[in-house]
C-alpha cells in the first residue's frame, strides 16, 4: 500500500502507549508514511511489551515515559506533556486507538488545544463499570471528531449514546491487516516451546488486574491451568510475574511452562500452533477469530461480543478452564471460518477518512474549542459493508 498524498510532514500525531496500540495502529502509521508522527508515552515500561513492528518508526519522537504509576498520574502527566508538546507545534490531527489511559491522555491533550481528534476502534462497550477501560473509551468517543467503529454494532453503541452520526464511520478493525501483514517468526516459536512444539497445548495469557490483584484468584488460575488435559504455556505480562513474585508462587511446580512476552511474530506464530487459547486480552478475542483458534476468556464481560460463538467461550470462573479446555478441543474449528472484525482494509478507510475530515475542519486557534464540540460539520460515512 503507498503512503497517503496531501498530508503535510508529520502533520498526523499518532499517540500510543502499549503493544496492542503499537499492533493495531501500525498499518496505519504505515499508509500515513512522512505525515505519521508517532508519539510513544512509555504506559508499557518494559522493553518486551513495546512491539515496535518494523516500518512505523517514531520520525524522531522523544518518548514520554509515564509508565509504572497509578491511572490517575498516568493520565495526568501524559496529558500535560503532549498538550506542552502541541502548544507550540500544533499537529493538523490527532489519533488515539483503544482504550488506555494513553490514548484518554492524547484526546484530552488534543481537546485542549483546539485539535481534530480521530478515534480508532471507537464504540466498543461491555456495560462494565467496574473496567477503567469502559470509562476510558465512552471519554474518547464522546470528545472525537471521527469515530472509527471497527463494526455495525459499534457504530451503534454510538449513535446510543447521540454521538451524531456524522462523527461515525464504520472501518473495520486494523488488526485484521496487523496480523494478515505480520510473518510468523516459526523458528522463535519454536525455541520458546522447547519439548511443546511437537505436541498439543495451551497458550495461556492473563494480565487484567481483577485476575491478577486478588490473591485467592491467582492462585486459582494458576491451579485451574494445571488441571486442564493439555500442558499450558504461559507468557507472563510484566504485571503478572511481578503479582506472581510478590504472592511467592511458582506456576513450576504446578508443570507450567512460562516465557516472557515474545515479540509479535513469533507470539502469533505460538497463537497457530496452540490447540486452545486461554486468555483476558481484548486483542486476543479479535486475534483467535482472525486465525481460527478456539478461545476461552477469563473475564465477567466483554466489549467484543462479535467474537464470542461455538469457539470463543467466556467465563468468569477459573473452576470452568478444564472443562471448556476439554470441550473446545473437540469442537469443529468450521463454526469460525470468518471474523467480524472487518476485510483488511480498516486503515486504508481510517486514512481516507482522516483526509476528509481535515478538509472539513479548518485548525482552530491554540486554546480554541476542540472541532468535536463547534457546530456540526457533514463528514460522509465510509460505511463500507465489511
Amino acid at each position: 500500500m503507498s503512503p497517503v498524498t496531501g498530508l503535510a510532514p508529520r502533520s498526523i500525531a499518532v499517540v500510543l502507549g502499549t503493544r496492542p496500540e503499537h499492533i493495531k495502529l501500525a498499518p496505519l502509521i504505515r499508509l500515513l508514511g512522512p505525515a505519521a508522527r508517532v508519539i510513544h508515552s512509555g504506559q508499557h515500561y518494559d522493553p518486551a511489551m513495546t512491539g515496535v513492528l518494523p516500518g512505523t518508526a517514531s520520525s524522531g519522537e522523544e518518548p514520554l515515559w509515564i509508565g509504572g504509576q497509578h491511572r490517575g498520574i498516568q493520565i495526568g502527566a501524559a496529558t500535560a506533556q503532549l498538550a506542552d508538546r502541541w502548544r507550540d507545534d500544533r499537529p493538523s490531527a490527532v489519533v488515539v486507538q483503544g482504550d488506555t489511559n494513553t490514548a484518554l491522555a492524547g484526546a484530552l491533550a488534543a481537546n485542549s488545544c483546539g485539535v481534530c481528534l480521530v478515534h480508532v476502534e471507537a464504540g466498543l462497550r461491555s456495560g462494565d463499570r467496574d473496567m477503567p477501560e469502559e470509562h476510558n473509551r465512552i471519554l474518547i468517543d464522546h470528545l472525537s471528531d471521527l469515530c472509527c467503529a471497527p463494526t455495525s454494532g459499534n457504530a451503534a453503541n454510538l449513535r446510543a449514546e447521540a454521538i451524531p452520526g456524522h462523527r461515525i464511520t464504520i472501518t473495520g478493525n486494523p488488526v485484521v491487516e496487523a496480523v494478515r501483514q505480520t510473518s510468523r517468526d516459526h523458528q522463535a516459536a519454536a525455541v520458546i516451546l522447547g519439548d511443546l512444539a511437537e505436541t498439543d497445548f495451551a497458550l495461556a495469557t492473563f494480565h487484567r488486574p481483577e485476575n491478577t490483584d486478588p490473591p485467592a484468584r491467582l492462585a486459582a488460575i494458576l491451579d485451574a491451568l494445571a488441571s486442564t488435559a493439555l500442558p499450558v504455556l504461559v507468557p507472563l505480562h510484566p504485571r503478572t510475574r511481578r503479582r506472581i513474585r510478590e504472592l511467592g508462587l511458582d506456576p513450576s511446580q504446578l508443570g507450567i511452562r512460562t516465557c516472557d512476552p515474545p515479540p509479535y511474530p513469533a507470539f502469533l506464530a505460538l497463537m497457530e500452533r496452540a490447540r486452545v487459547l486461554i486468555s483476558d486480552s481484548g486483542g486476543i478475542q479479535e486475534e483467535a477469530t482472525i486465525i481460527g483458534r478456539p478461545l476461552i476468556v477469563l473475564r465477567k464481560s466483554t466489549e467484543r461480543p462479535e467474537a464470542l460463538g461455538a469457539l470463543v467461550r467466556i467465563t468468569a470462573s477459573p473452576a470452568d478452564l478444564p472443562a471448556l479446555t476439554a470441550d473446545l478441543i473437540t469442537t469443529p474449528a468450521a463454526g469460525h471460518a470468518t471474523t467480524p472484525f472487518g476485510d483488511g482494509l480498516a486503515s486504508q478507510r481510517i486514512s481516507r477518512a482522516i483526509t476528509t475530515l481535515l478538509g472539513k475542519h479548518p485548525a482552530s486557534p491554540p486554546g480554541g474549542p476542540s472541532p468535536a464540540l463547534q457546530a456540526p460539520k457533514q463528514l460522509a460515512p465510509e460505511a463500507a459493508k465489511l
